[in-house]
């Protein structure tokens, strides 16, 4: 019995042994996932930043634009073509 008992032991031991490793493997791979994801939003934050300085910076062109400078000023640019064509001369 006690060759028995041993065996049973160290087939125990072996089992913990496997459910330890694939623990910290699975440990190792959540770190590897929450590095990455980390990496990730590390960029989209500085690129957010570095879009919002150059909102910032960046001149509006449409404050210096006035819709009455134009309007109706076009209306008298229009030629009125008539669909009679001009006669030949000989």
């Amino acid at each position: 019995m006690c060759v028995n008992s041993k065996i049973e032991e160290f087939l125990n031991t072996a089992k913990l042994n496997e459910l330890l490793h694939k623990k910290e493997l699975e440990e190792k791979n959540k770190n590897t996932i929450f590095i990455i994801l980390a990496v990730i939003g590390a960029v989209a934050a500085v690129a957010g930043i570095a879009y919002a300085v150059y909102r910032y910076f960046t001149p509006d062109y449409l404050e210096d634009y006035d819709t009455d400078d134009y309007s109706d000023s076009f209306d008298d640019d229009f030629i009125e073509f008539s669909d009679n064509k001009p006669e030949a001369e000989d």
